[in-house]
C-alpha cells in the first residue's frame, strides 16, 4: 500500500441515480438529510450516449441528457446549502451544452457564484478514425463497417480530480468509467495516490457498489417470494463511508423504503462483472475476489478486500455508426386461436414487405408476445395462450421503408385476419453502438469551468 495523505479522514458519496431513467425523489431526500460530501448522478451507457448523439445530430445544442436540468433544478439548492458537490455524467454526447444547461438552472435558483466544470476529452473520433482499431463485434476495422458518427472513449478519475481542484461545485462530464465518477472524489478528499493499486482497488469496489443506487438497496434483489424487499415504491438510495484508510461502510437513510444487506450487495458487486479477479477500468484492474460483507446494524454493511493492480494501457471505446432505420408495428390477438391468427398475421405482413415494399426477405423479424417470445427459444413456447401481440420489426436503409412495416401491421384491422387490436407503429432511425480498444497515450483530457455570475 502507498503513502496516504489525507485531507479528510472520511467522506460520504450518495449515488444520485443509477442510469438515465431513474427517479428524482430518493436524491432529493439524500441531498437534504444524507449529510453528503458528494452526490453522484451515473446517467449515461452504451446505449444512450448512442442516443445523445442521435439528439445532438438533429440539433447541436442537445444530445446531454434529458432528465440533467430536472435533476439539477431539484437538488442544487439543498446540495449547495449543506456544501454538497454533485458529479455527472449527464454530459453525455455533448458535455458543453450540458454545462451550460446547468449554469443557467443555478442562475434561475439565484445560486450565483456555482462553480460548474465540463470535462472535455472523451470524443475521440479524430484518434479512431486515424488509428482504425478493430471492432469487437465484427472483427473488422473501423474503416470496413458503416459511417463512424460517434466515437467515445471511457476517461477514469483523473479530470474529475482536476475539476474538483479547481473549486468545482458541479463536474459535468461525457463517456466516463462508471465507478470512477466515485473515484475521483475519493481521491480528491482522502489524498489517495493513482498509483496505489490497492487503494484504487478499494475505491473502484465503492464505485461499482454505488453506480447502480436503488439496485444495492433492493432494487433489482427484489423477488416477492425468495427475496422480499420492504417499501419498494419508497426505495432509498444508498451512500457509503469511506475512510482515509480504506474502511468502507454502506448505509441508506432511515425511512426510507428497501433493504441493504450482505445479499444485496453480494449480487451488486458482481453485476456486470465478467472477472471479479480482473475488473478493468482506465484507473485500476480491480479485483474482487476476496470481498466480504459484514453486517454492522440495520441496512448497514462493511465492504472490505477489494484490492487491485495496475491499470490496462488501452481503454475501452463506444463507437455510434450509422445503423439506418428500424420500422416496427404491434398488435394484440385475444380469445379463441389467437395464436393461430396471430401467425397469419404476421405471415401476411412478411409476404407484404417483400412483393409490395421491396423490403429484403431477412430485413424483418417476428415476435410473438405473450408465448414465451422473450425467451428466444430456450424455453418450450405457449400452447394456446389467451392472448399474443405480434411484433413485426425490420431494420432498413430508408426512412420510408421504415414506416412500411408499421403501416402493413396496421392495415390488418381491417384487411384480417379477425380481432387485431391496439395497433402501435413507429419509425426511427438507429445508431448502432460498437465497442473498440485505442492506446491510453491516444487521449487528452481537458476542464473548463463555468462560473455563475
Amino acid at each position: 500500500m502507498g503513502v496516504v495523505s489525507a485531507r479528510r479522514t472520511s467522506v460520504r458519496l450518495g449515488a444520485g441515480a443509477g442510469f438515465a431513467g431513474d427517479r428524482l425523489d430518493p436524491a432529493v431526500d439524500l441531498a437534504v438529510r444524507g449529510e453528503l460530501q458528494y452526490l453522484v448522478f451515473e446517467c449515461l451507457g452504451e446505449r444512450t450516449v448512442a442516443e445523445g448523439h442521435a439528439r445532438r445530430r438533429r440539433d447541436p445544442a442537445l444530445g446531454y441528457d434529458p432528465l440533467l436540468e430536472r435533476r439539477m433544478a431539484a437538488v442544487l439548492a439543498p446540495c449547495r446549502a449543506s456544501g454538497t458537490r454533485v458529479v455527472t455524467n449527464a454530459g453525455a454526447a455533448n458535455p458543453g451544452a450540458a454545462g451550460e444547461a446547468v449554469a443557467g438552472v443555478a442562475h434561475d435558483l439565484g445560486l450565483r457564484g456555482t462553480r460548474i466544470a465540463v470535462v472535455s476529452g472523451d470524443d475521440v473520433l479524430d484518434a479512431v478514425r486515424a488509428a482504425d482499431p478493430v471492432i469487437w463485434e465484427t472483427g473488422e476495422p473501423v474503416s470496413a463497417g458503416p459511417p463512424l458518427i460517434s466515437a467515445n472513449v471511457y476517461l477514469g478519475a483523473d479530470p474529475v480530480v482536476h475539476a474538483l481542484e479547481q473549486g468545482a461545485d458541479v463536474v459535468v462530464t461525457g463517456r466516463l468509467a462508471d465507478p470512477s465518477l466515485y473515484v475521483g472524489p475519493l481521491r480528491h478528499e482522502l489524498g489517495w495516490d493513482p498509483e496505489d493499486d490497492h487503494l484504487m482497488g478499494v475505491a473502484t469496489m465503492t464505485g461499482h457498489l454505488l453506480e447502480c443506487a436503488g439496485q444495492l438497496t433492493g432494487g433489482y434483489f427484489a423477488d416477492p417470494l425468495t427475496k422480499p424487499v420492504p417499501g419498494l415504491a419508497r426505495l432509498g438510495f444508498p451512500y457509503a463511508d469511506v475512510s482515509a484508510t480504506g474502511e468502507v461502510h454502506l448505509g441508506k437513510l432511515t425511512g426510507t423504503g428497501g433493504r441493504l444487506d450482505a445479499r444485496t450487495c453480494a449480487e451488486q458487486l458482481l453485476y456486470e462483472v465478467d472477472d471479479p479477479g480482473g475488473y478493468l477500468t482506465p484507473d485500476v484492474t480491480a479485483d474482487f475476489t476476496g470481498v466480504t460483507f459484514t453486517e454492522t446494524g440495520p441496512d448497514r454493511v462493511r465492504a472490505a478486500g477489494a484490492t487491485g493492480r495496475t491499470r490496462p494501457d488501452q481503454l475501452k471505446v463506444t463507437l455510434g455508426q450509422d445503423g439506418g432505420w428500424l420500422g416496427e408495428g404491434q398488435i394484440s390477438y385475444a380469445g379463441p386461436r389467437a395464436l393461430q391468427r396471430a401467425e397469419l398475421a404476421a405471415e401476411v405482413v412478411l409476404e407484404r414487405l417483400v412483393a409490395v415494399h421491396g423490403l429484403p426477405p431477412s430485413a424483418a423479424e417476428v415476435e410473438l408476445i405473450g408465448t414465451g417470445a422473450a425467451f428466444r427459444g430456450l424455453a418450450a413456447p405457449a400452447v394456446d395462450p389467451p392472448e399474443v401481440r405480434l411484433r413485426v420489426a425490420a431494420r432498413v436503409a430508408s426512412e420510408v421503408a421504415a414506416h412500411a412495416v408499421g403501416w402493413e401491421v396496421e392495415a390488418l384491422y381491417t384487411n384480417g385476419p379477425a380481432g387485431g387490436g391496439g395497433a402501435r407503429t413507429g419509425a426511427r432511425p438507429l445508431v448502432a453502438v460498437r465497442s473498440c480498444l485505442i492506446p491510453r497515450d491516444l487521449v487528452s483530457t481537458g476542464v473548463d469551468i463555468i462560473e455563475v455570475a
